[in-house]
């Protein structure tokens, strides 16, 4: 079967697309967000800074935070990549053949990787965010050749299927839908690993969130169509704005949990990608507003890197660096404001670490 990027020349860049990863991997790894929390737990800032608090936490369970966001926006992101990075491969030569074994490659490595984060000498797990995107992107990536309403398809059919696993699922003790611990998604983490997870969180959203990456194919091939700017403009905005609705509308019957991942999770939450990608695509490429593409930007483009540096004490150790100085130079400022301070320079010293990665030509990658 033809594919539309096997016809064409490889695009150019489309900068909202480093926009959109850099801002969302900037959030995720930086920690800029201990800043509001660090506020808040000290009474500081009004409700103003308690409210931006608590979007930067996860829902307990049922509910939906900016923060809940972040991973279905990562997730998003590598799938509209994935045209791009797939025409650039077939411009230069490559087979889909030698395409497939490096996607193969790539899934095996985020893989092994989210394992090793998520597991421990007497434990192991795969609810990190590398191990879910290992099985989303090779699914999306076989699905990439596929027609439109094929691609469309199967994304809703994972969803609608998880959903109803969690209705009909006969083992007594996990047949409880919506219910902590009590659900497919808990049988399945006790089947593989013999434990459940800290805070409910589940192996198998790997399932219903492959649509946040499917989607974010299709949203890369419409990126390089030849159409006019407002036409992509309503193409994301359109179906984005009636799937946060009906994610909302759903709330009442199917509860919104981003933990188990439930359909009107993954469906309000796929929403807001599509609406967050016409926002950046009109901010970045139309507007033309650029001052801080490079800033954001760089981060995106060591985005596997410097997510292991902060997931495998990186952070720390800046922290354990800077604590000292910082201390003593904002001593004024209180314990609430040395501390504050001393997040600030953590977040500034991880963004150098791209920005000299970046100067340097290093981009490590899968």
């Amino acid at each position: 079967m033809s594919t539309p990027i096997q016809a064409e020349k490889a695009p150019d860049r489309v900068l909202s697309v480093d926009f959109f990863r850099g801002f969302t991997m900037f959030m995720l790894v930086t920690g800029v967000t201990n800043i509001f929390h660090e506020l808040a737990q000290n009474n500081m800032g009004g409700s103003v800074i308690a409210l931006l608090s608590k979007q930067f936490e996860h829902a307990e369970w049922n509910g939906l935070y900016a923060w809940d966001l972040v991973q279905p926006f990562f997730m998003f992101i590598v799938g509209v990549a994935m045209p791009f990075s797939m025409a650039k491969r077939i411009a230069r030569g490559d087979s889909w053949k030698q395409a497939f074994l490096h996607a193969l490659s790539r899934s095996f490595w985020l893989l092994a990787l989210g394992f090793m984060l998520g597991s421990d000498r007497d434990s192991y797990a795969f609810q990190n965010v590398l191990a879910q995107l290992s099985f989303t992107y090779i699914v999306a990536f076989l699905l990439m050749r596929s027609d439109f309403k094929i691609q469309i398809a199967v994304s809703f059919a994972l969803i609608i299927l998880s959903d109803v696993i969690y209705r009909v699922f006969p083992v007594d003790g996990f047949n409880q839908p919506f219910t902590p611990d009590k659900i497919f998604g808990a049988w399945v983490d006790m089947l593989i690993s013999g434990h459940l997870s800290t805070g409910h969180w589940v192996s198998f959203n790997a399932i219903p969130t492959t649509a946040h990456t499917i989607w974010g194919v299709l949203v890369g091939m419409l990126l390089m169509k030849d159409f006019s700017h407002k036409k992509k403009m309503m193409i994301l905005l359109i179906p984005g704005v009636i799937m946060i609705a009906a994610g909302y509308l759903m709330d009442p019957f199917i509860p919104i949990i981003k933990r188990i991942c439930t359909s009107s999770f993954v469906i309000v939450s796929g929403g807001y990608c599509l609406v967050a990608m016409a926002f950046s695509y009109w901010l970045i490429d139309i507007m033309k507003y650029t001052r801080t593409l490079l800033f954001f930007a760089i981060v995106g483009m060591n985005a596997i890197f410097i997510y292991l540096f902060s997931n495998l004490g990186g952070k720390n150790l800046l922290r354990g660096a800077a604590d000292p100085f910082i201390s003593r130079i904002f001593f004024w400022m209180g314990d609430v404001g040395k501390n504050v301070m001393v997040t600030i320079t953590v977040v500034a010293m991880v963004w150098y670490i791209c920005y000299y990665l970046y100067k340097k030509k290093i981009f490590i990658r899968l």
